[in-house]
């Protein structure tokens, strides 16, 4: 069962209410984030049905300014090429969804490259110079102004480029100096937008396991210290945030191990959520959230889909009801019928663009929890709240059974067979 405790902190105000930084409009819900292989490009029916699919239940929807199926849009000095940002921008127009713009990354000649993009030597791994810091700050201005109708930008990912070595930590007076050059930027040519950062990964330890473990900790295990300490610089040296953004996962690092399991994992998510808004007082945005370890040969196919859609479940259950101003979900990519947690089939096949079951959860989620909804607790009966997962908004409850084996339990007094692994709304 989800802790009554969790809900009652998160009706009382964690979820970043109208008056504080960003206020409801920072609250964009639950999303996704576009990759490689998305439903703009691919067999023409295939593309439109992946249309249709979805319009029918609009979600936000984020897109990167370069990279992850994007080219350069400056190849060189002042010369734009916005052909694939356009066409993306031009998807989520159509399909009805709040537009979010992660900027980043930087063009070669930004990074001590030249005009040609060289995709092979990690062009999404590198930081802008430091020189260039302005020129980034910049190109985020411009595609500010181009887009007028998007409202919600996020500064940077995953500190890509920003780690310094020599010093074994977070190069984070560089990055929040980029930060503050691109705040401005977009407050300049577009004052509704509203900006968030610093997207650093919430990494975790598995308790007594790691040397940078820190106060941001449970059962699940730690916060790297080093995620900590670049979050805090930024939050204190920032000129202006209306949303801080992170990402992360529910598995540790070390050994890709869930702690204590796979769905007690996930509490992690509202215990990092809390500390964020306690320490930041914004509404807390997760860019990115991922429950399901990778196997040694680093695939995401370690689970049944419907174990992972278990788990899914319970992560996006520990979000709500610890208020999550925004969550998105990075939907994997594939060009054959075989994605394990894809949200719609492949554009690049004939009969493709149809929806799959995560894209039924996060639409059927968004729809029953949206930040701010009156979250309660279903009564679980006590035999049944360590096999079962259960949260209720109104008159619709999501029952999770978090066992491989079938499970009767007793939800609001009602008697449910549940199959294994089951997601069940009620």
């Amino acid at each position: 069962m989800l802790v009554a405790a969790t809900v009652a902190a998160w009706q009382s105000g964690g979820g970043g209410p109208p008056g504080r930084p960003g206020g409801a409009a920072a609250t964009v819900g639950w999303g996704f984030t576009h990759t490689q292989y998305s439903a703009d490009l691919g067999q023409d029916g295939a593309v439109k049905t992946a249309e249709r699919t979805l319009d029918a239940a609009p979600l936000a929807q984020n897109q990167h300014i370069m990279g992850w199926g994007v080219d350069n849009p400056e190849p060189r000095p002042g010369k734009y090429n916005f052909t694939d940002l356009d066409r993306r921008i031009a998807l989520m127009r159509r399909t009805g969804s709040t537009p979010v713009l992660t900027l980043c990354c930087a063009p070669d000649w930004m990074k001590g490259g030249g005009e040609r993009t060289d995709w092979s030597q990690k062009a999404l791994e590198k930081a802008p110079d430091r020189a260039h810091y302005k020129d980034f700050a910049h190109l985020a201005g411009v595609i500010a102004q181009r887009y007028p109708d998007v409202r919600h930008f996020i500064v940077w990912n995953e500190f890509k480029g920003f780690y310094d070595e020599s010093r074994n930590r977070w190069d984070y007076e560089g990055y929040t100096e980029l930060y503050n050059l691109v705040y401005k930027q977009i407050k300049q040519h577009n004052r509704r937008a509203l900006v968030g950062g610093p997207y650093v990964v919430m990494d975790s330890e598995a308790p007594g396991t790691g040397s940078y473990a820190s106060r941001v900790s449970g059962d699940w295990g730690a916060v790297d210290q080093r995620a900590v300490d670049a979050l805090e610089y930024w939050d204190r040296h920032k000129d202006g945030a209306d949303f801080v953004v992170v990402d992360g996962a529910s598995y540790t690092r070390t050994g890709n191990r869930s702690v204590p399991d796979e769905f007690g994992a996930t509490r992690k998510f509202a215990d990092v959520t809390a500390w964020l808004q306690r320490t930041t007082g914004l509404p807390v945005w997760w860019a990115e959230w991922y429950v399901e370890p990778a196997d040694e040969h680093d695939s995401r196919r370690t689970w049944t889909e419907e174990h992972r859609l278990a788990v899914q479940a319970s992560a996006m259950m520990h979000l709500a009801a610890s208020g999550a101003a925004g969550a998105f979900y990075w939907n994997p990519e594939e060009e054959g019928a075989d994605c394990p947690g894809c949200l719609w089939r492949s554009t690049q096949l004939a009969d493709g663009g149809s929806g799959l079951p995560m894209l039924d959860l996060l639409t059927r989620f968004a729809r029953a929890f949206p930040p701010g909804a009156p979250l309660r607790t279903p009564d679980v009966a006590e035999q049944d709240r360590a096999r079962v997962r259960a949260l209720a908004a109104g008159s619709t409850v999501l029952v999770v059974n978090t066992q491989n084996t079938p499970v009767t339990a007793h939800v609001d007094g009602r008697p449910l067979d549940l199959r294994p692994y089951e997601v069940r709304w009620l």
